[in-house]
């Protein structure tokens, strides 16, 4: 492809976008939704997975030991702990370490400090590596002989993974509806530029043109929809990102859900959005000119 033809190609494309206002900012619109749509529930994803890979590292099972187990006894369990599938690491907490830990997150409350560590029982902390296997490996921590009781918060864990999956399926669903909707729009809207230049386009054919050269400015003009669509997209999701995020940092409820800065994830999202845009764009020029050039 020569350079003249690249300038004429690329002014044939422009011209079309503006030959059908209309059908053109329907076009780049329903790419926006498209778009727009696929990064929200796809962002949503990405943190709800960033926050079960936290809760992996941070989240612990707490095993308490029989009160009728001396410390040695306690201390013999951790062998056979440590052999559980789906266990990292396993602590040790004995009765007066656990009474200098609730001190600690309770410094201001005087009726506890004169407690006795006697009625606390030994207990051992054991970081876990899967969430989704939190129930199997809590069922196989009490069934350790001399555990008396298991603390496992697998409800905020169950949470997290329902909502990463339902995120994931959610996304890859919408994808594949919005990307087949947005092609047919800008089919059908390139298609009307198409049927505009229905006799341009025969007697082309007659001189001689060949399909490449009839092709291409309708492949331009996808090609900038698509590019144009997958801008505006970004540009209203790194604002609705911002906005969502800081209203969860400003909410104390919601302290505990770390939201990905949109710094760390702009360039995928441009990308990915760019690559979508351009996919669609060319996609529906594509479908569109194919009926014409089969006559």
């Amino acid at each position: 492809m020569g350079r003249h033809n690249f300038g004429y190609f690329f002014h044939e494309g422009l011209s079309n976008m503006f030959s059908h206002g209309f059908m053109t900012f329907a076009a780049i619109g329903i790419t926006v939704a498209c778009l727009l749509i696929m990064g929200t529930f796809s962002l949503v994803a990405v943190n709800a997975n960033s926050l079960l890979k936290d809760l992996e590292q941070e989240n612990e099972i707490l095993a308490y030991v029989e009160e009728s187990y001396s410390e040695n006894q306690a201390r013999a369990l951790q062998t056979e702990l440590e052999a559980i599938p789906n266990v990292v690491s396993v602590t040790y907490i004995s009765r007066q370490e656990a009474m200098e830990n609730f001190l600690e997150d309770y410094p201001d409350e005087d009726m506890f400090k004169d407690l006795d560590p006697e009625i606390l029982r030994d207990r051992y902390s054991l970081k876990i590596q899967d969430l989704n296997q939190i129930s199997q490996t809590k069922e196989a921590v009490d069934n350790v002989e001399g555990i008396a009781k298991v603390n496992a918060y697998e409800a905020v864990a169950g949470g997290f993974i329902t909502v990463r999956n339902v995120a994931s399926v959610v996304c890859i669903a919408l994808i594949a509806v919005l990307f087949v909707v947005s092609v047919f729009i800008i089919s059908n809207t390139i298609r009307l530029t198409t049927f505009d230049r229905r006799e341009e386009i025969a007697i082309m054919r007659m001189v001689g043109a060949t399909n490449g050269f009839i092709r291409w400015p309708f492949v331009y003009e996808g090609f900038m929809l698509g590019l144009l669509g997958a801008a505006i997209a970004f540009l209203l999701q790194w604002g609705l990102y911002e906005a969502v995020a800081q209203g969860v940092n400003t909410n104390d409820a919601l302290q505990l859900i770390d939201i990905i800065s949109f710094q760390e994830l702009r360039i995928p999202v441009a990308a990915t959005f760019t690559v979508a845009g351009i996919l669609i764009g060319v996609g529906g020029s594509l479908s569109a000119i194919r009926r014409f050039l089969q006559v």
